[in-house]
């Protein structure tokens, strides 16, 4: 992989990869400081191919039943399709990624789980300089509705886009709409959040400075929210729900989830790239919510796509 050797290439991949180290600490510790009973496990792998990556596992906590805060930079001799569906021209090309990718998934049904997943992708072919692009954002996936959650979640995403341009954040979240949709079950996944692909329209600061306006206002996103949450009281007709929703999640991420897809495509990790998947998770044969339920209000109010910021 001599080409890159260079210093070229560490030089626009190096910065990405010391931000995104730093918020893979950050973020542990804020999982860490809602919850001291979990068990944190971390493993530094090496991909045959080339590249590697650091994954946090966290388990059989208090607050958070499972969560992942997961680094990866990888390289290798040729773009798996997901990377080149809108770049042709790369197909066959060497590339380097580098990437951090959040999962949280809540032991209390009343906190929702989140996912979060910044990314840099360089190639280059014989004829070219390295083109680049970043990708990510951040999502929310309620069981119980909350306005005031989801109200705040999407006001700390549009802080985050603001400095950009106004529009952004609309465009952004119209975007995650789109995207954290199953298609097969013609619904949402979750309440959205911010999504972005294929970003290069600025020079790289200013792409770069975006990107960790994203990662930085994550935990402003939500930590406020489980701390509202994570001492509400529930019993076992809110796991069942909580399990029979995750399933919504399994199947997206199996589908859909570009990033799952890549992680596949590319010969990563099984154990990082799967680590997205809940403990404990059904599957009821055409299940239902009883009409008036908070079960059915979720589908009712929340799994519909909306303007949060002007409630009311």
């Amino acid at each position: 992989m001599s080409n890159f050797s260079d210093n070229s290439f560490q030089r626009i991949v190096g910065p990405v990869n010391d931000y995104l180290l730093d918020l893979q600490n950050k973020i542990s510790q804020m999982l860490e400081t809602h919850d001291s009973l979990i068990i944190k496990q971390e493993d530094e792998w090496q991909r045959p191919e080339g590249g590697g990556g650091k994954t946090r596992s966290f388990s059989n906590g208090a607050i958070f039943e499972k969560a992942g805060v997961n680094f990866s930079h990888v390289w290798g001799d040729e773009l798996p399709a997901t990377a080149t569906s809108n770049r042709p021209l790369l197909k066959n090309a060497p590339f380097q990624a580098v990437g951090l990718s959040v999962i949280v998934h809540p032991l209390n049904p009343f906190i929702p789980t989140c996912h979060a997943n910044l990314r840099l992708f360089v190639s280059v072919s014989e004829s070219s300089e390295p083109v680049w692009w970043f990708g990510g954002g951040f999502d929310l996936t309620p069981y119980y509705g909350f306005e005031e959650d989801c109200i705040h979640w999407h006001q700390v995403a549009k802080k985050a886009c603001d400095p950009y341009g106004k529009e952004l954040h609309a465009k952004y979240k119209e975007w995650a709409d789109k995207y954290f949709f199953i298609k097969h079950r013609n619904e949402p996944r979750g309440i959205g959040g911010i999504f972005f692909d294929d970003l290069n329209q600025w020079d790289f600061a200013t792409c770069f400075s975006f990107l960790k306006s994203v990662g930085d206002h994550f935990i402003e996103a939500y930590s406020p929210i489980v701390s509202r949450r994570k001492h509400l009281p529930y019993g076992e007709r809110e796991r069942n729900f909580q399990c029979y929703r995750r399933g919504r999640y399994v199947e997206f991420n199996l589908v859909y989830d570009r990033g799952t897809l890549f992680g596949l495509q590319s010969g990563g990790r099984i154990e990082s790239i799967l680590i997205s998947l809940p403990p404990l998770v059904a599957w009821n044969y055409n299940w239902q919510p009883t009409p008036g339920t908070k079960e059915a209000e979720l589908y009712e109010k929340y799994l519909r796509p909306q303007d949060w910021l002007n409630q009311g």
